[in-house]
């Protein structure tokens, strides 16, 4: 019995297959289960034009012995087996993949895409190395009379030697390491960890896994046992299929309940609450694909944090290739959950991370669009759970605006919602348009922590006695989100804190001028007081009937400014340029000026007032409470 060396350029390159390839190292059972599935394939596809095999569909099976005494566990298939050549070649080359082979192989009229092989690399057989220090194959071939067996311990190569076996199939034996202080290779061995690993990897494949697995039941009580008797048990095993086989994704959406889905989304994403909504998504053609994805109902507890890991399982065949496929989804969707099983994309070598390929941008570029239709049809269709959508993910699609510079603004806009001065119930930016009189040249916003805060505003009030909308902006992305919007259907987005946010005819326009130049003694007076607190002190063209007001000039608005001060701590004298506006027409505006000729000081503490209030009615800080409050009761004495 001579000893055969491995066909590839190196044991070196054995050793990588072995330590390099996989992550993790329960991937081995994923692999050998894989090849196992692939040969029960060969030979039902042999069973559709030969009649001698005798078998249908229903009659493969895979079947898991462990056998903690001996330390092996086995993976034995009825599929089709291997002959000594087939053996020799498939075993003893590295990155010869037999089932590859097969499918092309196959003449054109027998549709090789749709044999449902997973091996293509030829590599997968070799993680069990990582576990085992021996494997033996056993191996007999349909139609053959001859068993072979196969035995490696590694790097140094392989021997194949005649044995008895009964039927045609394969036995993939693996005589497991010894435990050490980092890895306990018996823990393979566990009936739980059997189970647990073929429910995570493999539970879609196509043919039953079997496996005895051991249990315990209450004997039957005895028909004289007395008032003392107290129950007994005993051990059993019984035969029990591991896998699902079906997917719930590959069956019809209207041949599934709304309680299946919620079972299947709450066991497979751990989530208590049942999912907001469901998208089933079928995709034929020259990427094939399907694809069954959920919409939580609540936001995850880590959502928010760097911890928190987006993506969609991906399944080649019913195989799980990856448990968090990042690509699939784009940022702005990173809530979605669900799972894709397609054979069209291209998986590397390990069969643990894709390859960036065109298929795999054209899958996510669907399923984007999947979800944004099914997200507007929500919105136009059933409100009510939308705006719980919205409540639960609002702010990350307004951060999908804000990020990657307003690319996807386009897609986004029209599933915003935002609190309104027109009612209670939130309105898309498309509601407002709608509603807009034919005067209005503004679509009008106002940002601030609190609605209700917001409609009181100084300078809301002219702009609401005008009879248009304002849209009311209470989170810290808001801002961001109208600046990158810029404008909405030939509409410019504008704060309520311009200064040209009401449109001025050329009478107005001349008596704001007049008002300015007969007030600029009063403007020069509250810039020489507050100095450099304020960038400028200037006649307001939008107060109403109160006196002043706090706005910015430059790139960085008041609430961009209050949304960095809750960030950091320490802003490093970074802030808004400061602009005070007075109103005119208001008694206080007079008072001021009158003080300036008469009391001077006086006047000084007037500015300060003002520039105080200016600060509250804008949810910014003051400086110096307790001199406010010491300015307040002087002016009263």
């Amino acid at each position: 019995m001579a000893k055969k060396q491995f066909k590839a350029e190196s044991k070196r390159l054995l050793d990588l297959m072995i330590n390099s390839i996989y992550t993790h190292k329960e991937i081995f059972l994923r692999e050998i289960l894989s090849n196992a599935s692939d040969a029960e394939d060969k030979l039902a596809y042999r069973a559709l034009t030969d009649d001698s095999v005798g078998m249908n569909r229903g009659d493969f099976k895979i079947v898991i012995t462990p056998d903690p005494i001996a330390r092996t566990l086995t993976i034995s298939d009825n599929g089709i087996g291997m002959t000594k050549e087939e053996l020799d070649a498939n075993l003893g080359t590295i990155a010869r993949s037999g089932s590859r082979q097969f499918k092309e192989g196959l003449d054109a009229e027998a549709k090789p895409e749709d044999i449902d092989v997973i091996g293509q690399f030829g590599v997968g057989f070799y993680s069990a190395f990582m576990v085992s220090d021996a494997v033996t194959v056993v191996t007999k071939p349909f139609g053959g009379e001859t068993a072979y067996r196969w035995h490696s311990t590694g790097l140094d190569g392989y021997t194949i030697t005649e044995c008895d076996k009964s039927g045609a199939g394969t036995d993939v034996i693996l005589h497991l390491k010894p435990d050490t202080e980092d890895e306990k290779y018996g823990d393979y061995l566990e009936e739980y960890q059997i189970q647990s690993l073929v429910k995570k990897y493999s539970d879609y494949i196509h043919y039953p896994i079997e496996m005895l697995l051991h249990k315990s039941r209450q004997k039957p009580r005895p028909e004289d046992a007395g008032d003392d008797y107290r129950p007994e048990w005993e051990d059993y095993t019984e035969w029990a299929t591991l896998n699902s086989m079906v997917p719930l994704w590959q069956r019809k959406k209207d041949d599934v309940t709304d309680d299946e889905y919620a079972a299947f989304y709450r066991e497979k994403f751990q989530d208590y609450d049942k999912p907001l909504d469901v998208i089933k998504v079928s995709a034929e053609g020259t990427v094939s694909y399907e694809a069954l994805l959920f919409i939580p109902s609540q936001t995850p507890y880590d959502f928010y944090t760097r911890e928190y890991e987006k993506g969609l399982q991906l399944y080649s065949s019913g195989v799980l290739i990856m448990d968090k496929c990042a690509d699939l989804l784009p940022d702005y969707l990173r809530f979605v959950k669900g799972v894709v099983d397609t054979q069209d994309v291209s998986l590397n070598i390990s069969r643990e991370m894709l390859q960036h390929t065109r298929e795999l941008k054209v899958i996510a570029k669907n399923l984007d669009k999947k979800v944004r239709a099914e997200l507007e049809k929500l919105l136009r269709d059933d409100r009510e759970k939308y705006e719980a959508f919205w409540k639960a993910f609002g702010t990350q699609m307004k951060y999908g605006i804000v990020s990657n510079y307003g690319v996807d603004k386009d897609k986004l806009q029209d599933l915003l919602l935002f609190a309104s001065s027109a009612g209670e119930r939130q309105t898309t930016l498309k509601e407002y348009r709608e509603r807009m009189p034919e005067a209005q040249q503004f679509i009008y916003y106002a940002s601030g922590e609190d609605a209700n805060k917001l409609a009181k505003l100084p300078q809301a009030e002219r702009i609401l006695d005008a009879g248009y909308e304002i849209l009311y902006l209470t989170e810290d992305v808001d801002e961001f989100t109208m600046q990158v919007l810029g404008e909405y259907d030939g509409k410019t987005i504008k704060s309520i804190n311009a200064e040209d946010a009401l449109p001025e005819t050329e009478e107005e326009k001349k008596a704001a001028e007049e008002k300015a130049e007969s007030g600029k003694a009063v403007l020069d007076f509250l810039k020489e007081t507050l100095g450099e607190r304020i960038k400028e002190a200037r006649i307001s063209r939008i107060l109403k009937s109160h006196a002043v007001c706090m706005v910015s000039d430059g790139p960085m608005s008041l609430e961009m400014e209050k949304y960095l001060r809750r960030q950091h701590a320490d802003m490093g004298g970074m802030q808004a340029e400061r602009v005070l506006e007075i109103n005119p027409d208001a008694p206080v505006f007079a008072a001021l000026q009158s003080a300036m000729e008469s009391d001077p000081e006086k006047a000084k503490k007037y500015a300060e007032l003002l520039y105080c209030q200016a600060l509250l009615i804008a949810e910014l800080p003051l400086e110096d409470p307790s001199a406010y409050t010491d300015l307040v009761c002087s002016l009263m004495v």
